[in-house]
């Protein structure tokens, strides 16, 4: 695997949409591509995509929060790896550029939320660094 990593940009809509479904969130392409236009610009958040060759086989959004009873930290909002590439490294190197994102913010804290349905992916955290601080649940309402 000839692995890099690199921001997103609005051409890679459809392929982020493709992913988001692996993900459990499937995403119309066309959808996809008018939120990235809205992301992309903002200075608070960032989308970076695991290249593989021509083919992009993740992708990692994270976003900067100033919470009251934390401060500011950075959040890992997203990340999803095509089931062919894992245990390639591709997740260890987006998470590494969210890292390295926030700490050229000054940011000095990641956040992660993980289902508790993806067990996968809580000794992936764990061997990055991250410890499970609680267990919640999460609610929604439509409005």
């Amino acid at each position: 695997m000839s692995l890099s990593v690199r921001v997103a940009v609005p051409s890679d809509a459809s392929r982020i949409a493709e992913l988001s479904g692996v993900l459990g969130y499937p995403v119309d392409p066309h959808v996809m591509a008018e939120r990235l236009t809205r992301l992309l610009p903002r200075d608070d958040s960032a989308v970076f995509v695991a290249v593989d060759g021509d083919r992009i086989v993740g992708w990692i959004h994270c976003a900067e929060h100033e919470l009251l009873e934390v401060g500011r930290q950075c959040e890992i909002l997203g990340l999803v790896i095509d089931t062919s590439a894992r245990l390639g490294g591709a997740g260890r190197a987006l998470v590494a550029a969210a890292e390295h994102w926030a700490a050229v913010r000054g940011l000095t804290q990641m956040s992660v939320r993980s289902n508790v349905v993806r067990v996968e992916s809580h000794p992936f955290y764990e061997r990055l660094g991250y410890t499970r601080v609680k267990t919640q649940h999460s609610y929604r309402k439509p409005l």
